[in-house]
């Protein structure tokens, strides 16, 4: 199987490529633009342990660097695009191009060229909005309404519905994740995107932490493995996830508020550190906790790895991968 990985050596694309490089018969390719910070480290890592992975430095929107590539591929797992809400209000027009500019550009490209290809698209439950409406703590499932909020969230969740639509109007096989707090290795860990891992490192570093609003804020934390099994899954049942969107996270079991992880933190290296507190940003949720009931029926998924678990695993990378 030929798998072509846009944003291939950001934190999920290099799990990825770990996770379907295990079947000998698959041929990878990755696409970057290598913007993100830190993951040259990943680039290099795969370059060592995986040289038979073809990497190709490009925006995805340049097309004519990897139409040979695109075309070719069964698969497109299209991770690529700016992450952070905070950088989509800083800089809207770079948000515009990176999710949806380019993103709409790869996704006619393959409409044009190679229809048959199957297509993953890495949403996030930002297309939820901030969720005030919404009185009491439940888990959030596909039902709930859209409601785009900052440039990021309007970004992802135009180029999520354009996906879907695809599925509709053109017959794609198209499917699309609107992912909570993905986590785990080769996660470096910045303050606006990728929260675990970022206090995990400022706890290794002995650096204060920041924290927007309260703490309070409960997530599901999903590992990383268990989301790219996911994506495995999808891809093997594809007949019955073509066209589909799945809310996907670590699910109630593994559901934590900011402060409680700092708490588990604080018992694990046998330290505190400084906490200081601002104003909660635009577009945050209070709660969100995926269902995970609709990729349970139709794919048979469910997460496997225990928060406590992964978290060891994630620590266990970056004491060997970020430097003191």
């Amino acid at each position: 199987m030929r798998i072509l990985i846009t944003g291939g050596i950001g934190f999920i694309g290099t799990n990825a490529c770990l996770l379907f490089s295990k079947n000998p018969g698959n041929k990878i390719t990755v696409i970057d633009n290598f913007s993100r910070t830190g993951v040259e480290k990943n680039a290099q890592y795969l370059k060592d342990n995986f040289p038979k992975i073809k990497i190709i430095k490009s925006p995805v929107g340049a097309i004519n660097n990897y139409k040979k590539e695109l075309t070719k591929s069964d698969v497109i797992i299209h991770l690529a695009g700016q992450t952070a809400v905070t950088s989509s209000i800083k800089n809207p027009h770079h948000d515009f191009k990176n999710n949806i500019f380019e993103s709409f550009i790869l996704l006619d490209s393959l409409r044009r060229n190679n229809p048959k290809a199957i297509i993953i698209y890495s949403s996030t439950n930002k297309v939820y909005g901030d969720l005030r409406h919404r009185h009491r703590f439940q888990p959030i499932d596909e039902s709930e309404r859209l409601d785009f909020i900052s440039p990021y969230g309007c970004s992802k969740g135009a180029t999520d519905l354009y996906f879907l639509d695809y599925a509709r109007i053109y017959g794609l096989k198209t499917v699309v994740f609107r992912q909570s707090c993905i986590y785990g290795p080769h996660q470096i860990g910045v303050e606006d995107q990728g929260w675990v891992a970022h206090f995990t490192k400022q706890f290794l570093l002995k650096k204060s932490i920041k924290i927007f609003g309260d703490g309070e804020q409960i997530r599901d934390l999903l590992y990383i493995e268990d989301l790219i099994k996911a994506y495995q899954l999808t891809i093997n049942k594809i007949s019955k996830a073509r066209g589909e969107a799945f809310n996907i996270g670590g699910g109630t079991k593994n559901a934590y508020s900011l402060l409680q992880v700092i708490e588990i933190l604080e018992k694990k290296f046998n330290h505190k550190i400084k906490i200081s507190y601002e104003k909660m940003r635009v577009g945050d949720q209070k709660y969100f906790v995926s269902k995970n009931e609709k990729i349970k029926k139709l794919l048979g998924w469910r997460p496997k790895t225990d928060f406590k678990e992964g978290l060891e695993k994630l620590i266990d990378w970056q004491h060997n991968n970020i430097t003191i």
